[in-house]
């Protein structure tokens, strides 16, 4: 009878190794999907940033074209997450891009749950490292926004959000509760918002080629009880891409963001530094009511499933501090790619950003891993 169970476990052990080696040959391969079929990828959710830290836990990615047969569709995708931290954030979100027949609509949704630990220093563009704070924010957001091609690769959308935010500051006598300006201790918004773009990309997860603008403009009417913001904020994102030959690309971005109203609250501020844009420093690090940075990208692509890129840039925030060409900051570095879906461009990626050094301080930097491309 022992023999038998020896074949058994054999058997079960040779087929989860065949099993393995099929998959890791599936994910090494160079060849790509030339039936354009949907993929769909259940994965251990694993992440890191400085503000939360190690992220694990269990994700769902699936890309699809929502017209197989039009190889000019953008590709789709649809991301699930829930994952806890090292440093004990939580976070539950859901993230939709799609992409219409022809391209001619475009829906983005976003739902997320967050509870997160980070570090506050307080507003503007000189903040000190030696006023640190340590706080508790717990988010809820709603955004739905859904656009129509009413020119050739012109988009006029429009756009319904709800976000509200709780604090809770660590820190006995810290400068978060100590200073009155920081009064803003929880709080809802409620906006609309219209949106006109120029989308001229040869791929909207990883693109070597085309132009990309974008301008937005949300309301935040009166809605909730006094002390909550009532405004307005605006954003443009301009991008352009030139392919140098079949391996390298060169990618720059501008961004520009500004909320203007009264009760403004520190959640809503634009601030500078995440995985995305000026990589480095420490997301908040510096906020004010104004935003500007700039960002250049070389990517270099080795095969279909792995990738490399060096990047540069410099940001600055003003409000409370006056707007000044030498506020700028500067930040650089370099990262790895891996391509886990290489015909629809969805990467796994890994980035090292660097920073400025204050004073005193010791050299700001990052360590970033997620999926998707920055920009």
């Amino acid at each position: 009878m022992k023999k038998y169970y020896l074949i058994i476990v054999l058997a079960l052990i040779s087929g989860s190794s065949f099993g393995q080696m099929k998959l890791i040959k599936k994910l090494l391969s160079n060849e790509k999907d030339t039936l354009r079929k949907a993929s769909f990828l259940p994965l251990p959710s694993f992440g890191y940033a400085q503000e939360t830290g190690f992220q694990f836990g269990v994700g769902a990615i699936v890309g699809f074209y929502t017209d197989r047969a039009d190889t000019t569709n953008r590709p789709s995708s649809v991301t699930l997450n829930l994952n806890y931290s090292t440093l004990k954030a939580y976070n539950m979100s859901s993230m939709v891009d799609i992409w219409g027949k022809g391209n001619k609509l475009h829906y983005i949704g976003e739902l997320r749950f967050k509870r997160m630990p980070f570090n506050f220093y307080g507003i503007g563009n000189s903040t000190e490292e030696a006023n640190e704070d340590k706080l508790i924010q717990q988010q809820i957001k709603v955004l739905l926004q859904a656009e129509k091609q009413l020119l050739p690769k012109a988009y006029t959308g429009a756009s319904i959000g709800f976000e509200n935010y709780k604090y809770r500051d660590l820190v006995e006598d810290g400068i978060f509760s100590r200073d009155p300006y920081y009064n803003n201790r929880r709080g809802s918004v409620f906006y609309l918002g219209v949106s006109q773009s120029y989308d001229s990309r040869n791929n909207n997860n990883y693109t070597t080629k085309g132009l990309f603008v974008r301008g937005t403009y949300q309301y935040a009417p009166d809605v909730f009880s006094d002390g909550n913001f009532t405004g307005s904020q605006i954003k443009i994102d301009a991008r352009n891409f030139w392919t140098l030959n079949k391996s390298f690309a060169i990618g720059v971005q501008g961004l520009y963001n500004t909320v203007i109203g009264k009760n403004t609250p520190i959640y809503l501020l634009p601030q500078m530094g995440n995985d995305e844009m000026m990589r480095g420093y420490y997301g908040g690090r510096y906020r004010d009511e104004n935003l500007l940075a700039f960002q250049a990208e070389l990517r270099y692509r080795y095969s279909s499933r792995f990738g490399a890129t060096l990047f540069g840039g410099t940001g600055t925030v003003w409000g409370i501090d006056d707007f000044s060409t030498s506020s700028f900051k500067p930040n650089y570095g370099a990262g790895f790619r891996y391509f886990f879906d290489p015909e629809k461009g969805i990467s796994i990626r890994l980035d090292y950003g660097i920073g400025e050094k204050r004073p005193n301080e010791k050299r700001q930097s990052g360590f970033y891993l997620s999926i998707a491309e920055a920009f």
